[in-house]
């Protein structure tokens, strides 16, 4: 089964080991991730203006050409997948902004929100299975207490991401049930890390991310894992605590999977 995939600006710098851990399991686990040509940064944030074009015309272009492989669109990053997830709902809803940015793009063939957009995440639990992954598993990770973060921006708007419950999210804790190891949950699993403020108000992030990691670390948590390269660098920036991790990287260890002969 093969997927488009969008990997963003960070997974081709310091969120390398995200793009790399998640095409090695994705083969492990039966699917490939196929990188759409020419993709472009998907500008990071969701712009809000409703007469905002031009930012929205990179989530708008690898949309489309998913579309044209009749493929799914499968992201890894959180900020990536909000801001196409989101793009994907104005085309297919907001008729000033459709034919606006088909009006820009001239496509061969008018884009309407047709592609489905995926997390990996959302692969793994509905397309592939958490029992099947479970049965893949060739290094249970027993014993190991881990915190899923799960950050703000794939959990809301509710209603356009659509990837679980915002207030009360379950993915993460039976992703890591299927490594074998033991979900923590704790209070500030869904609250923001402070990344879009980081570099403003330093203090006022450092200050957030500490009250998630000692949150999590108070409820017994040895480590958190994230999807979102931005979250990871705002949380491990910030001094003591737990360490954190990209999901992917714990899933190719739970399926015995080694790069070179080591480990990732």
């Amino acid at each position: 089964m093969k997927y488009s995939y969008f990997p963003g600006c960070t997974l081709k710098t310091t969120g390398a080991s995200l793009d790399r851990s998640a095409r090695l399991a994705a083969l492990a686990l039966g699917f490939e991730l196929e990188e759409i040509e020419n993709w472009q940064c998907c500008g990071g944030v969701y712009p809000l203006g409703s007469d905002e074009i031009a930012t929205k015309l990179s989530s708008v272009r690898a949309l489309a050409e998913a579309k044209a492989k009749d493929q799914d669109l499968v992201t890894l990053c959180s900020a990536c997948h909000h801001v196409i997830k989101r793009v994907n709902d104005d085309m297919k809803n907001v008729d000033d902004i459709r034919t606006r940015a088909n009006n820009y793009m001239k496509l061969d063939e008018a884009y309407a929100g047709e592609t489905n957009v995926l997390h990996f995440l959302e692969v793994l639990r509905d397309r592939v299975g958490f029992d099947n992954l479970k049965a893949k598993v060739t290094n249970p990770l027993k014993g190991r207490k881990i915190g899923a973060y799960y950050g703000c921006l794939l959990l809301r708007p509710g209603k356009i991401m659509a990837f679980d419950d915002p207030e009360n999210p379950t993915i993460i804790e039976d992703f890591i049930r299927a490594i074998g190891a033991t979900p923590v949950v704790y209070p500030y699993r869904n609250e923001c890390c402070g990344g879009y403020i980081s570099l403003n108000e330093k203090d006022m992030a450092k200050s957030m991310c500490k009250r998630i990691k000692d949150s999590a670390e108070g409820f017994g948590a040895e480590m958190l894992i994230t999807a979102c390269p931005l979250c990871m660098y705002n949380l491990n920036k910030t001094e003591g605590g737990i360490s954190v991790r990209y999901f992917t990287e714990l899933l190719c260890e739970a399926l015995g999977i080694t790069e070179e002969g080591k480990a990732l």
